[in-house]
């Protein structure tokens, strides 16, 4: 394994994260904790989860993940060996089911009171904000559009000033933003500067060969401001395994269990596929070893977070961290990329 620092701190962590989504609605208690045994052995350190998991976010699953995590601890004892990320969940009618009231004080101190009992410990290493509360393009919309109905304030300094109220607790030691955007990102950083408030210290967004719109101007802040990007979906919901394409995806795979979730399948995204597919087997490696590949060396990575359904799937997605592309791999990428840019964005 390879190991960095969360930006601005001594907190060491792997280079490949695991992520967790799928446990307590694909994945049973048991494969959880049997993932988390593998991958902390494979010199995994770095867990993420969120209050909001599994996805399809559920009333009836709502916080399961944790909830086996906090299981797991709790059996194993191996809490101090696992750098642990959650998140609170935005508002919106996607997860009315947990709260309304967004990043208030009250909803922040509830959140993180909560995901600590699921989670069986007394601290959480880095707490994020799973999205924006203002309208913005997140989750596949390519532009911003602006809407001069939306009733969001700028509440950048409170949010942060409650978020200090709790890392001073103990209860938080770092606090990071999830699937945020350019203003968002240095409206954070600004207050921090002004006001000496906690510090965001990475963004998780998706990225992957078939999404890398983080180039467009997040890579320049991450890189200059020192915000590490927290990868997520490189795999693109499995599309990048090379499995659909093939016909080889099992029947409990994630796009034939919830095929709404079709952000990565559409027409230019396959051929997009097609073509990254040939590259990797014209060099003797899986597509999803090239795509991690790719992914987690990246200058502005600090951390690819990978997730699986099976063991045979964790395993070769954790040995990815072990393959350097080549120049000559890089260039045809680059090519595909020119081509067909951001088909999935």
């Amino acid at each position: 394994m390879r190991y960095t620092t969360l930006p601005k701190t001594d907190i060491k962590v792997s280079k490949i994260c695991l992520g967790t989504m799928t446990w307590g609605n694909q994945n049973t208690q048991d494969e959880g904790f049997a993932q988390m045994d593998l991958a902390l052995d494979k010199g995994v350190n770095f867990f993420d989860v969120a209050e909001l998991y599994p996805v399809p976010a559920t009333a009836e699953t709502y916080a399961e993940t944790e909830r086996i995590i906090g299981n797991w601890f709790e059996k194993t004892g191996q809490r101090d060996k696992v750098v642990l990320a959650t998140k609170i969940a935005g508002p919106g009618d996607y997860t009315a089911h947990i709260r309304t009231n967004g990043f208030s004080k009250a909803a922040l101190n509830d959140a993180v009171n909560n995901s600590l009992k699921r989670l069986k410990t007394d601290y959480i290493d880095l707490y994020q904000l799973h999205w924006p509360e203002r309208h913005t393009n997140t989750f596949g919309v390519r532009d911003y559009n602006h809407n001069a109905n939306d009733p969001w304030t700028d509440n950048f300094n409170e949010i942060l000033h409650n978020l200090n109220e709790i890392m001073k607790t103990g209860k938080v030691r770092q606090v990071g933003i999830s699937n945020e955007k350019a203003w968002g990102t240095m409206r954070y950083l600004e207050e921090s500067k002004l006001h000496d408030l906690p510090r965001m210290i990475t963004i998780q967004n998706a990225y992957s060969l078939l999404n890398r719109v983080f180039e467009g101007d997040m890579a320049e802040i991450a890189i200059r401001e020192n915000i590490g990007l927290l990868a997520y979906s490189p795999m693109a919901f499995g599309v990048l395994s090379g499995k659909y394409i093939k016909g080889t995806a099992a029947d409990d795979a994630r796009l034939k269990l919830f095929p709404r979730f079709a952000r990565y399948s559409g027409d230019k995204a396959t051929e997009a596929t097609k073509r990254y597919l040939q590259i990797a087997e014209d060099n003797g490696m899986t597509l999803a070893q090239m795509a991690l590949a790719f992914v987690t060396d990246r200058p502005f990575i600090t951390s690819n977070i990978i997730g699986a359904t099976t063991l045979k799937q964790l395993e070769e997605n954790i040995d990815s961290i072990d393959i350097e592309l080549s120049d000559d791999i890089l260039k045809a990428i680059a090519e595909v990329h020119a081509e067909i840019p951001n088909p999935a964005p």
